[in-house]
């Protein structure tokens, strides 16, 4: 099959036509609510937060799986699973858009949707047959900079999003970033800014870590003050472990605020957020320690919020076990060296490295004196697991953070307490992923 410019066959260009003519019949027919979501980090957990926010008031749908492209997308809104390689899943689909439009079906009022950008273009796509009127920015860092060059373009393409934005429609931006806080000035929408400092309306104050009893080490989640225009709410995160997915709680909370929902009510709903499997879920591993699975996917910024939290919190040896930061482009160094100083600043006890793009960090650490017998060096997931497995013991903490590409959850799978719930607990556990081997990027 000849293949496209942009690194697509024919046979893909023509399906994301199809898809995108019948997610827009679906869309005048039914004219639900759409909120987009967009950023370099976060999006996923976002997506998720939100949903629980509105999913008490309203009949929501959300895209699942990767579905944050220009198949996934049409996808979600015809409420369909993709057909791969099978004519009769992809017969099935259309009659289930057929049904959607002939018959007067329940649908969804709000389709809260995960937009991924990873080339310039890819948001002006997906905006103009979505015509979303809410517009959700969480952070604009070094991801997939490989394809935009700067900082500033990715900031152009992540506002694409909210850009035309009018008065009637809703942007909601991290004031903490401020590439994205900057997009402000670039929409007519009303506007909420949520965050840390002191900028913003949705802002979260006196965070601080819950754990069991006197007689339990484990830790329980999050805690944080909900402030916005001076009314405050206590909230509690149950299934939260990082200071950073508090900003997935605040743009929820945003979101909700301006479509209606109290306060009290948006607290509540978040007890029940959960981020998605492999997004700093907490796991128990073997020897009686604790695993914080990040396998899901990496970048500068978000590794380095995930060695934050391995450095605050209470454990007797803390571990690193980085992964290769993919598609970093001329940043790549700059990228693993920033992960090995971080490393340095946390006082991590043990740092494996795993991929090619990780010596950078291992040279790194060892010009900073870090001892040989406290760094670990391995080519691929398999061989780190085993290693890890044998050198880990009671009471350590242990994080596995790298890029998709990196397979870094079968690390987790090597090491976790419980490797029989990890279909559950992990992420890339269906049979499609569990069959591609791993292969050196």
């Amino acid at each position: 099959m000849k293949k496209m410019k942009n690194g697509k066959n024919q046979k893909r260009i023509i399906l994301e036509k199809l898809l995108r003519a019948m997610a827009v019949l679906i869309l005048k027919k039914y004219n639900p609510k759409v909120i987009g979501i967009t950023g370099s980090v976060g999006k996923t957990s976002t997506k998720e937060a939100i949903f629980s926010v509105l999913s008490g008031k309203f009949r929501v749908r959300k895209n699942e799986k990767n579905y944050n492209n220009e198949v996934g997308i049409p996808l979600t809104i015809i409420g369909a699973e993709s057909g791969h390689n099978s004519f009769w899943k992809w017969l099935g689909v259309s009659f289930k858009w057929m049904a959607y439009l002939i018959f007067p079906l329940e649908y969804p009022e709000v389709l809260v949707l995960e937009m991924g950008a990873d080339r310039p273009g890819d948001m002006k796509y997906l905006i103009d047959f979505t015509k979303p009127s809410v517009g959700v920015i969480t952070d604009v860092s070094f991801s997939h900079i490989e394809f935009f060059k700067t900082l500033n373009n990715i900031a152009k393409e992540k506002g694409t999003l909210i850009k035309d934005f009018d008065r009637k429609k809703l942007a909601v931006i991290s004031v903490d970033n401020s590439y994205v806080a900057k997009l402000a000035d670039q929409t007519k929408a009303q506007i909420i800014k949520y965050g840390f400092s002191e900028e913003a309306e949705m802002k979260a104050t006196d965070v601080s870590f819950v754990y069991g009893d006197e007689n339990e080490k484990e830790i329980k989640g999050i805690s944080f003050k909900l402030n916005y225009k001076g009314t405050i709410m206590p909230v509690r995160l149950g299934n939260v472990l990082a200071r950073h997915q508090i900003y997935s709680a605040l743009a929820a909370a945003s979101v909700g605020t301006g479509l209606g929902i109290n306060l009290v009510e948006v607290a509540r709903a978040l007890e029940n957020f959960s981020p998605p499997a492999g997004r700093m879920n907490l796991v128990k591993g073997i020897k009686n320690t604790f695993l914080i699975d990040d396998t899901y996917n990496s970048s500068p910024t978000s590794a380095i919020a995930a060695l934050d939290t391995l450095g605050e919190i209470g454990a007797k040896r803390k571990i690193a076990v980085m992964g290769d930061i993919l598609e970093l482009g001329e940043e790549t160094e700059k990228g693993h060296v920033a992960i090995a100083r971080k490393f340095i600043d946390i006082s991590g006890d043990i740092f494996f490295a795993v991929g090619k793009r990780m010596e950078t960090a291992v040279s790194e650490l060892k010009k900073y004196g870090i001892a040989e017998n406290r760094i670990y060096f391995f080519k691929n997931p398999m061989e780190t697991g085993k290693k890890l497995q044998e050198i880990m013991r009671e009471g350590d903490l242990v994080l596995i953070k790298g890029s998709q590409g990196m397979r870094m959850e079968k690390i987790t799978e090597e090491v976790m307490a419980e490797p029989q719930k990890a279909e559950n607990l992990l992420c890339r556990q269906n049979n499609w992923w569990k069959e591609i081997p791993f292969k050196e990027v």
